[in-house]
């Protein structure tokens, strides 16, 4: 059984998956099945008898991704692996030994840093504005999570060149870091550094304590290694020990989050600090279009290093990448509301469409632009799903049954139990009763999904639903999702739209360092490889009346010009000297295919197969790829006449179904 599993992974994953023991590097880019790779390689290593998984810790960067990871292992019939957060795994351990290492109890974990930085400010006469305040916390986490002493702040900061925050000087902010400190101490509080810190320290003082780790922690997966920080590095070796049973996975073009403190030097120099480690990259991207796949890889070209990924589509050609200029930021947001309105039309869900956008400010036109038009959206985080009051109701009720006889049919168990509740299967038209009736379908949804899998019982599926909530890691519900670049890391759609693609935005106004400008790069590069079919970008020439905006420098190249009469005859020209081919060889298939049609066409109706349709027009259709007769109409050489007698033939051969049966 645990052979079988590697024959659900292409060559490279399979070689991730079947080398469990020794130091192993992943290169893994975007949409390259990552994460399938490394739950199969846990999966394989207990399947096969070579571990035990309660000697495993899986890590990643969210508890969203560890909940995600923790449920694809028990699909696969794998159980008792630790799949948790860096700082999950650290206050687990700090929790269990601080009586034992300190005495007592854990302190309280502060959550927010603000009012005790606030009060630390204060004491000091610094400000204490929100906006200050809030800047003033960051740089504060930065040098935690950066191993900084107060002492050593001054010299680190100058050497690495940061910023002045709120305008004060580095001696000033050293003298805030311990200030906060104190205030900490006062209150006989900690901060989510701290505790990873604390137990470094245990660990390092206490080697009994860290023999105990060790002996029950013998083999390691990091997930998302090039946002690790110094703090959790030092944290990761001390685990380890003078042990190399250490796979890594990661991204250089992901890294996104130097801001932080993390640093993707340390995937890059993994290699030298494990000589014998066996370096994979995951190239092949089973997610995007090789249109969406060429424009990601000329985005992260100019900084590419050795090691980054250079995608290559696994995907059948798809549509051109869309390219929009807007007059002001309300045309923008109009636009892209008429155009989520023909992709739901053309049968896309509105959970496969997401407007993304550098900062959360821009979101409020879209906001409004998509309420004017009747479009469920969501900002992502900000109401939590499980926070809603019908979900609770709903988690209430599914646990008071779990509690009774069960049935063999968890779906029709869920169903039930909402229909108690005045769920039915017709959705209302709008408003708030569709947004309750959508969470109660989402919970319905997903117990039908965890029954295909794993035909789990009511009282597993309740467990599940716990998790999640307590994890954040969220059913979809049928709306468009609005979120910033940031947020949107792991996550994918159908179509996604790039919004504000200008200067100011993005970049960013406030990137101006080498390396500032790099991260801005990637940051695009993480936006366009969302997207797995129909990408658009667009900004907006004007700023409230005034025309003053320009597009990104990251997009220059790549904006398309628009033709002029002379350069589209030219064009012509060289399509008819056959070298469309070699231009677009994603679209030649498709071109066939529609060619081989024609002929068919031609020797049923006795007409030529240039007067059903020249290849001109067969190109531009194997190009652009239209989605439904309106589409299709707009093509040059269709007309009405053609587009009765062979629009839906066509839409059927360009779209693999006929119109209408959405995709």
């Amino acid at each position: 059984m645990a052979d079988e599993l590697l024959e659900h992974l292409d060559e490279r994953q399979r070689e991730v998956a079947a080398n469990v023991n020794g130091p192993m590097a992943v290169l893994a880019g975007a949409g390259t099945g990552k994460t399938r790779a490394i739950t199969y390689r846990i999966a394989y290593a207990v399947r096969s008898g070579q571990h035990d998984p309660r000697n495993i810790l899986a890590v990643t960067f969210t508890a969203k991704a560890a909940s995600e990871m923790r449920s694809r292992l028990r699909d696969l019939g794998v159980g008792n692996v630790q799949a948790r957060t860096f700082h999950s795994a650290a206050l687990s351990q700090l929790r269990y030994f601080w009586p034992n290492a300190i005495g007592g109890f854990v302190p309280e974990i502060r959550e927010s840093k603000m009012p005790l930085v606030s009060q630390a400010a204060a004491s000091l006469g610094m400000a204490v504005d929100r906006i200050s305040v809030r800047d003033l916390a960051a740089e504060i986490e930065w040098s935690k999570v950066s191993l900084i002493a107060p002492d050593e702040y001054v010299k680190r900061a100058e050497a690495e060149g940061r910023p002045h925050v709120a305008d004060y000087s580095h001696a000033e902010i050293a003298s805030l870091i311990k200030a906060y400190e104190e205030v900490k101490a006062e209150r006989a509080v900690i901060d989510f550094e701290d505790v990873i810190i604390i137990l470094i320290g245990i660990m390092r003082d206490r080697p009994d304590i860290a023999n105990r780790i060790r002996q029950q922690y013998k083999h390691f997966v990091v997930d998302e290694y090039q946002d690790v920080s110094p703090m959790q590095h030092r944290l990761l070796q001390l685990w380890l020990g003078d042990r190399r049973d250490l796979c890594v996975v990661g991204d250089v073009s992901q890294t996104i989050y130097s801001f932080t403190g993390a640093s993707a030097r340390y995937l890059e120099d993994f290699t030298k600090d494990y000589p014998r480690a066996r370096t994979v990259k995951l190239n092949r991207d089973y997610r995007s279009t090789p249109q969406i796949v060429e424009l990601a890889n000329a985005m992260i070209e100019p900084i590419r290093s050795p090691a980054s990924v250079e995608l290559v589509s696994a995907m059948k050609s798809g549509r051109p990448v869309h390219f929009d200029e807007y007059a002001d930021d309300a045309d923008e947001a109009a636009n892209v509301a008429g155009k989520i309105l023909s992709l739901r039309e053309s049968g896309m869900p509105l959970s496969e469409i997401a407007i993304l956008y550098r900062i959360n400010a821009q979101s409020v036109e879209f906001e409004t632009a998509l309420a004017q038009a009747g479009i469920a959206f969501e900002v992502k985080e900000s109401e939590r799903f499980f926070n809603r009051r019908e979900v609770r109701d709903a988690m209430v009720a599914l646990r008071a049954v779990a509690r009774g006889p069960q049935r063999d049919d968890l779906p029709e168990m869920v169903e039930d139990t909402l229909r108690v509740m005045g769920w039915r299967p017709e959705a209302p038209e709008a408003g708030a009763a569709k947004e309750r009736w959508e969470s109660l379908r989402a919970i319905l949804k997903l117990a039908q999904d965890v029954w295909d899998k794993r035909k789990a019982s009511i009282s597993e599926f309740v467990a599940e639903l716990e998790e999640r909530a307590e994890l954040g890691n969220e059913p979809t519900t049928n709306a468009v999702t609005l979120s910033s670049l940031h947020a949107a890391k792991g996550l994918e759609w159908s179509a996604v739209f790039l919004v504000g693609m200008s200067e100011g935005l993005m970049p960013i106004s406030h990137a101006k360092t080498s390396d500032d400008l790099a991260e801005e790069r990637r940051l695009l590069y993480v936006g366009i490889t969302r997207a797995r079919e129909d990408l658009f970008l667009s900004y907006a020439t004007g700023n409230r009346g005034r025309a003053n905006r320009k597009l990104s420098r990251f997009l220059d190249e790549h904006w398309p010009v628009p033709e002029s009469r002379t350069t589209r005859s030219r064009r012509r020209s060289r399509d008819a000297k056959n070298n469309w081919a070699k231009d677009n060889p994603n679209d030649v298939p498709l071109f066939e295919e529609l060619r081989t049609w024609r002929l068919e066409k031609s020797q049923a109706t006795g007409r030529p197969a240039h007067v059903i349709l020249h290849d001109v027009t067969l190109r531009e259709i194997a190009e652009k790829k239209p989605r439904d007769l309106a589409e299709l109409g707009r093509v040059r050489g269709i007309g009405t006449r053609k587009l009765t007698d062979y629009g839906l033939e066509i839409l059927t051969i360009v779209n693999g179904k006929p119109v209408g049966y959405g995709r």
